[in-house]
């Protein structure tokens, strides 16, 4: 039987005061005549970010959770070309260490999700160039949590750029543009609107990059492809990862609003998924993108709970019996 693991995203909406996207916009930064002092402000709030994702997986902790996306904007106006010359990691590396720490006592799985502006497809210079700063930036942050960058950052494939086919083999031209550190990050993800299930499994397959395959994206996006079809091409782009499977699952807020993620995950739709892969690797970390956060996770914990078929492993992990 595989083991389901539950994680969610970024922040909690029971955990009061912890936010770990405090922010300060470069309007505010740059109206500081004190550029010094503007500085030091943008370090506090980095700081106070750090510890409270600190807070974050010590309530996670408390609740089994060991699967967890931290926030992309824990610093502020990192990648601003205005602030290049900031070395803001030397403000913060305690403080990552501290959360790395954390994370690598308890067997905890983090990772990112970076903004869509990520585009290694672009046809603009500047865009890929940007692109590769904000990854870098990821990059150093691993590195200062001493967690290995290998397979921690979910990206799209880009734009289709009215061009679909040209659009994904730029992205395997774009690749060869990569540095190697931040190809090892890399794994990619089936979006909404531009790039189907398929598509993405061609680049994966031939660039060796993990797919993190989003359940709600593929009903949303799709040439009339079963998933199920493709689950065993999903797994093998797994095989050379330290890393278990990943995937998404959200549900549809309405049917006017289908991409649109809901409060909460509907157990059906998540229980499609059980049984279809229960048994074909040893673990699966699912990531819940619900607006309820770790509410969601909750809400979804108890529904699996009082199902004859589930076997709970923990308070968020669990393995189906079959029925």
């Amino acid at each position: 039987m595989t083991l389901f693991r539950l994680g969610y995203v970024a922040m909690s909406v029971n955990l009061q005061n912890a936010s770990p996207s405090q922010t300060m916009t470069y309007k505010r930064f740059s109206a500081v005549r004190d550029q010094e002092a503007a500085v030091r402000k943008l370090e506090r709030i980095a700081q106070s970010n750090i510890q409270n994702c600190i807070r974050l997986l010590k309530h996670n902790k408390a609740h089994d959770i060991d699967f967890f996306r931290l926030s992309s904007r824990l610093v502020p106006l990192a990648t601003h070309e205005a602030l290049e010359k900031w070395d803001y990691l030397a403000a913060i590396k305690e403080d990552l260490k501290e959360l790395g720490d954390f994370a690598e006592t308890y067997g905890m799985r983090l990772d990112f999700h970076p903004d869509h502006f990520v585009v290694i497809n672009s046809i603009d210079k500047e865009i890929f160039k940007t692109s590769m700063k904000v990854l870098k930036y990821h990059y150093f942050l691993l590195h200062h949590m001493g967690i290995d960058p290998a397979h921690r950052c979910v990206i799209h494939l880009g734009g289709r750029y009215q061009d679909k086919v040209k659009s994904l083999e730029r992205f395997i031209d774009n690749w060869a543009l990569v540095p190697k550190g931040i190809q090892k990050m890399i794994m990619i993800e089936n979006d909404d609107t531009s790039y189907t299930l398929e598509d993405c499994l061609y680049v994966c397959e031939k660039l060796n990059i993990p797919l993190v395959f989003d359940i709600h994206h593929h009903l949303a996006n799709q040439d009339k492809e079963r998933w199920e079809d493709h689950w065993e091409r999903i797994l093998n782009t797994w095989s050379r990862s330290p890393l278990s499977v990943k995937m998404h699952i959200s549900s549809p807020k309405s049917h006017e609003e289908y991409k649109s993620h809901a409060d909460f995950v509907d157990l059906k739709l998540f229980l499609d998924f059980v049984k279809n892969t229960n048994g074909s690797t040893g673990q699966i970390d699912c990531m819940i993108e619900a607006k309820q956060k770790d509410e969601a996770l909750f809400a979804l914990a108890g529904e699996l709970r009082k199902h004859p078929n589930v076997i709970m492993e923990s308070e968020s992990s669990f393995r189906w019996k079959g029925e």
